[in-house]
């Protein structure tokens, strides 16, 4: 196979280049996929955008945090990877005022701030630092760019080249940190054609995001897999329009893989399901008794349709299997609570 790839903007050719390379230019580049003005809520759905009671549940943890941390004058509520802050307004709006008054909102994005963005909302490359408060990234840490690998006939632990159109070859054989990390956290086994994702840069990516915490508690919510069950053909995905497509880096399309969230996890963390996660503040898929429907039927509709958004969130197969990484700093982890009760619900 050639070693260039030719470009789609504009005919000129380049050497192939590793998938972490490509994704970058292709999510974040000038004409990249996140810098299109119908935002990712235009190409997939979200908790965030599946039902209000995401940011319902969100807020309700805030509330918690803020107790934990006694109340502070100042409470940070910081949206990572927030896209055109959809969530970031609707935790400000379901806050109790004694809360609200004291919180200070900050959407974290790459894109531009929206024209239509709530002015309530600081808009911000990178996160604040430091502050006090909650730091939750919901499907952020997906869409850091990371390399692939794929064992060739020989047995080698190789790199995947990628083209823009998304043709792949066999690159140089892993070693350094890359290669140590897989060790310790993916495991590829001898037969040709396995592969696997190199979860370094999301480590890096999410210590530097817990480390602008002073206090708080960060949360990291996405599709995950832990070292127990890795995937053994990797999961590199592209999404566009609201459908799974192959990934391609040409800036058309979302480019994601999941998140191997044990190995982001920094001592005192815990993983736990979006499902266990969501039950423990109050979100349930319980339908209203059957009775309120003859005694009071606009509020039993209204009900109902809570409980579907709710199983919905908390799906087995579905939004439910998310992973929650919770990470408290300097405080209690405000979600401690018998998960187990909640996962068998």
């Amino acid at each position: 196979m050639t070693n260039e790839a030719q470009s789609a903007a504009g005919g000129v050719r380049r050497a192939a280049r590793g998938w972490r390379e490509a994704t970058e230019e292709a999510l974040y580049g000038p004409r990249g996929f996140y810098r299109r003005p119908e935002g990712p809520a235009g190409h997939f759905r979200t908790s965030v955008h599946a039902s209000p009671l995401f940011a319902h549940a969100v807020a309700r943890l805030l509330c918690r945090v803020d107790t934990a941390l006694g109340h502070p004058e100042e409470l940070a509520f910081v949206d990572m990877g927030a896209g055109r802050g959809e969530l970031t307004a609707a935790v400000l709006d379901r806050l109790p005022e004694s809360v609200a008054d004291r919180t200070r909102a900050y959407a974290v994005e790459r894109a531009r701030r929206p024209g239509d963005a709530d002015p309530r909302v600081l808009w911000r490359a990178e996160p604040p630092a430091p502050v006090t408060g909650l730091l939750f990234a919901n499907e952020w840490l997906d869409n850091v760019p990371l390399d692939v690998v794929e064992r060739d006939a020989d047995g080698t632990l190789c790199r995947v080249y990628v083209d823009d159109d998304g043709t792949e070859e066999l690159g140089a054989p892993v070693d350094g940190p890359d290669a140590e990390w897989l060790a310790r956290w993916w495991p590829v086994g001898p037969e040709p054609g396995l592969r696997a994702e190199i979860g370094r840069p999301r480590d890096e990516a999410w210590a530097a995001a817990v480390a602008t915490l002073a206090r708080g508690l960060a949360v990291a919510v996405d599709y995950a897999h832990t070292r127990a069950a890795r995937p053994p053909f990797g999961t590199l995905t592209g999404f566009r329009a609201g459908r799974e497509t192959p990934p391609v880096p040409d800036g058309s399309g979302d480019i994601t893989a999941h998140v191997a969230l044990d190995a982001c996890a920094l001592p005192g963390a815990r993983l736990l399901t979006q499902r266990a996660a969501l039950r423990c503040l109050g979100v349930h898929g319980g339908r209203p008794p059957l009775s309120l429907a003859s005694s009071d039927p606009a509020a039993y509709v209204r009900l109902l349709a809570r409980a579907g958004e709710a199983a919905e969130l908390t799906a087995p197969g579905g939004l439910g299997d998310f992973g929650w990484l919770t990470q408290p700093v300097g405080i209690a982890d405000p979600l401690l609570v018998d998960v187990a009760d909640h996962e068998e619900q």
